[in-house]
Formats: C-alpha cells, structure tokens, sequence
C-alpha cells in the first residue's frame, strides 16, 4: 500500500472515530490547536519533534500525518533525515527501521 493509500485509509479511520466520540475528537483537536498555533517554537519546529515521537513510538499512521504536514510546512529532505537521524540515535535499531518508512513516505509525498 502506498504512503498515499496509508493517509487515505488513516483519514478514513479517524473520521469513523469521530463520529463515535465526537466531544472527545473535538476537545484533541483544539489541543493540537493550542499547542501548535503557541508557544515560542514555530509550526515546522513542533512538527519535527512530533514526527521524532511518532518514529520513537513505531506509529506509521502518525509518521504518515506528520511528514504531511512537514511537506506542507515547506521542510526539506535534509531536515527530515536530520531529523530522523536524531531518532535513530535515541531509539536504536527500532527507530532506524521506522526512520526508514518515514523517509519513503516524504519521498513518496514530494515526488
């Protein structure tokens, strides 16, 4: 399945979930708001460390989402493999693999 078919799918999901809880989808996404619209760091900034954490917890739907929003955001692939360089020192060989999908998936998105 391609990174796009991933996003797809994941969208797909979350708005089944919504519909289901929608106080408490309403109530993460104004925190995802608040603290990415806040704060002293910028929107790309808190977007890496984002895409850091989904990597260090091995969640392909959140790497998929967040390299979105870094592609969006204007990130390059340096900054990204910087990034995912980071992930790799923290996280081991678990995290390489993971960095490894994330990096498909930027690739795929700016092709």
């Amino acid at each position: 399945m391609s990174w796009k078919d991933k996003l797809t799918a994941t969208r797909k999901g979350l708005r089944n979930l919504n519909g289901a809880m929608p106080g408490t989808a309403q109530a993460f996404g104004g925190l995802g708001k608040a603290v990415k619209s806040g704060g002293v760091l910028d929107y790309k900034t808190k977007e890496f460390v984002a895409l850091g954490i989904a990597v260090a917890d091995r969640c392909e739907p959140c790497i998929s989402l967040h390299i979105e929003a870094l592609v969006k955001a204007g990130a390059s692939r340096d900054e990204i493999a910087d990034v995912l360089g980071m992930c790799i020192q923290m996280g081991g060989g678990p995290a390489m693999m993971y960095a490894a999908k994330a990096l498909e998936c930027f690739d795929e998105l700016t092709a």
